[in-house]
């Protein structure tokens, strides 16, 4: 089967296509034909050497894809059957023609094209676990995030679906134009001087009651100020920098804040699996009617170099689909 490679860690134009040997799946898989898979974050830093897959899993990139069902391996006992149409969440594997997954993890798309349901598996269940398992959101709360990512897109949404209110940051007034048109109730762009201040104004000066941050590092200020007291900050990404100065501690102290954090890559497959469950009984249902997925562009395989290029500029507003079957 055909997929994306890098030997050599470093910029986009080191990924090239190449001939692997098709995965076979194992006891409790599914081996999945490939139609779609979309980009993260992650995959960037993967490619230049700076996030590993975890150990036993496929050093392919790619954490989602939606496609077919080609073959079941020893012991399935989830109901799937050859053919059915599917959407899942991946460690690693996802830039290839075929890819094999525990059936834990295996998603009926709903009513939308592969491409479509290609879109959801990572940002959607990033999002949902972050709200729900890690935050624990509650409704009429104030939810402070990214507005324009995949993660950000899923997010402005499944914060309406909670019953809590979306207040978002991007850095351009067609992104921020984007996310209320999916629902957010404000939104701040973070090139036109601090968004604390503007926070403050939006709640009254009560702050939001959650943060859902893929940043980090330098904005660290800006986070403790807009937080309510008692509020959760939830770091999940340090785009901006690990590295932090300042008095940090004693002014989230001075919140009674707290301070989470959470991976999904690296999470067991039984809590995949429980978050997986949880996500098809309380969410999917409704992209049947409010929830939809955010694409940006498509690419087609070939082109994989470009979809990355495209992310490392920030000029997406959702996701970058990549079709594999064009």
């Amino acid at each position: 089967m055909r997929a994306v490679c890098v030997d050599t860690p470093g910029r986009p134009e080191n990924l090239y296509l190449k001939s692997v040997p098709r995965p076979q799946p194992k006891v409790g898989e599914a081996l999945v034909k490939i139609h779609a898979t979309a980009l993260n974050r992650a995959d960037l830093l993967q490619r230049r050497g700076l996030y590993p897959p975890p150990p036993g899993e496929s050093d392919i990139m790619g954490l989602e894809v939606a496609g077919t069902v080609a073959a079941l391996g020893p012991g399935a006992k989830k109901g799937w059957k050859l053919g059915d149409r599917v959407m899942a969440l991946l460690c690693g594997g996802g830039y290839a023609e075929y890819v094999a997954v525990p059936e834990e993890l295996l998603m009926p798309p709903p009513n939308l094209s592969l491409c479509q349901a290609a879109a959801i598996p990572e940002v959607w269940l990033t999002a949902f676990q972050l709200l729900a398992f890690i935050a624990q959101v509650q409704p009429g709360e104030v939810v402070l995030h990214a507005g324009a990512s995949g993660v950000g897109t899923a997010a402005v949404q499944l914060v309406r679906l909670f019953g809590a209110v979306p207040v978002v940051t991007a850095g351009s007034p067609e992104k921020l134009k984007m996310a209320e048109n999916l629902g957010a109730a404000a939104g701040f762009n973070y090139r036109e001087g601090s968004f604390a201040q503007r926070v403050h104004d939006f709640t009254g000066g009560k702050g939001v009651n959650i943060i859902l941050d893929c940043i980090g590092g330098h904005i660290w200020e800006q986070n403790v100020s807009c937080l309510a007291t008692d509020g959760r900050w939830v770091l999940y990404g340090t785009i901006g920098g690990s590295a932090v100065e300042g008095n940090l501690l004693g002014n989230l102290l001075s919140k009674r804040g707290h301070l989470l954090s959470s991976l999904l890559r690296s999470r067991s497959l039984q809590y995949k699996a429980e978050l997986v469950t949880a996500f098809s009984h309380k969410v999917l249902p409704h992209f049947s009617g409010s929830l939809r997925p955010v694409i940006d562009s498509t690419f087609n395989l070939e082109n994989i170099a470009d979809a990355h290029r495209h992310m490392e500029a920030n000029r997406n507003t959702g996701k970058i689909v990549i079709n594999v079957i064009s």
